[in-house]
């Protein structure tokens, strides 16, 4: 019985510092979200005196300021339609590729699965400048079809191999009612195996979405005119030109972190069931 009771509260010991560890983490990592915003409604005389998290009377107006003045709502237009675009993009060509690669039998086949699988392990920033130089030599530079279709690229490799392993998984049973159904590989693609890889499709969209909207170092190569940047690399340009007033830098930081935590926040059951759903299984 005395046992029992000692490892009842050995037990609880543990759980309880657990605890307080993940939420000290948390609370460093919302602490900064919080003073953030909080900054955005302070002026730029109370931004450094006043400690208060939240002022007590905040200022909305920074945010209409940085939205409109500060050319945030451009920037926010411009960032959700690459953001869209791009993914539908990706998608569209992941999912066929990966189809083909699980499905289909063709000369260099493994060769070409094996390429996508070496430009995972190439740095980000490395393979802009190979794009760079390809949108240059295509007159593509500052355009938005260049940025959607560098972006495109980029994002490709880690979709083709989600969705890849995943199309592995689905039993073949299915397709063989597809084809007595009348279909074609096409239509067993579109009907069949498209819908039942949602859960991947979810992993995705979410993790390219979060790639496009945060991308900042090939929008800065590609982009000069100030109507075309999305909001990283104008919230840069932003910085430059009001870098002194930190109550209307934060207001632009916020709009800029917003829009994509409260994404992630509902899309994270999506994220689990698509990962545990076998998403990156081999």
């Amino acid at each position: 019985m005395r046992d029992s009771v000692k490892r009842k509260i050995k037990n609880f010991l543990g759980q309880s510092g657990i605890h307080l560890f993940l939420i000290l983490v948390s609370v460093s990592c919302i602490f900064p979200l919080l003073w953030m915003i909080g900054s955005a409604l302070k002026t730029q005389q109370t931004v450094f005196s006043d400690m208060r998290l939240f002022p007590a009377q905040p200022h909305w107006e920074n945010f209409y300021t940085a939205w409109v003045e500060g050319g945030f709502g451009i920037y926010f237009f411009n960032s959700v339609f690459y953001t869209v675009t791009v993914v539908a993009g990706i998608v569209f060509i992941s999912s066929l590729a990966a189809y083909a690669f699980s499905r289909l039998e063709f000369p260099g086949k493994n060769f070409f699965f094996l390429m996508f699988l070496v430009a995972m392990m190439i740095p980000l920033p490395g393979s802009f400048v190979p794009l760079y130089v390809l949108l240059v030599k295509l007159h593509l530079v500052n355009t938005r079809i260049g940025y959607i279709l560098a972006m495109i690229n980029v994002g490709l490799s880690l979709s083709i191999f989600l969705l890849k392993t995943f199309f592995d998984k689905l039993p073949k049973d299915l397709e063989d009612a597809g084809r007595i159904d009348g279909c074609s590989k096409f239509g067993i693609y579109w009907h069949v195996a498209l819908p039942m890889a949602r859960p991947a499709l979810a992993v995705v969209i979410i993790f390219n979405a979060l790639n496009v909207w945060n991308e900042y170092i090939l929008a800065m190569l590609i982009f000069s005119s100030k109507s075309l940047m999305p909001l990283q690399r104008g919230l840069m340009v932003f910085q430059g030109a009001h870098i002194t007033q930190y109550p209307l830098l934060m207001a632009g930081i916020t709009i800029t972190v917003l829009p994509i935590i409260l994404i992630y926040l509902f899309m994270q059951r999506h994220i689990i069931s698509g990962l545990t759903a076998g998403a990156i299984r081999g």
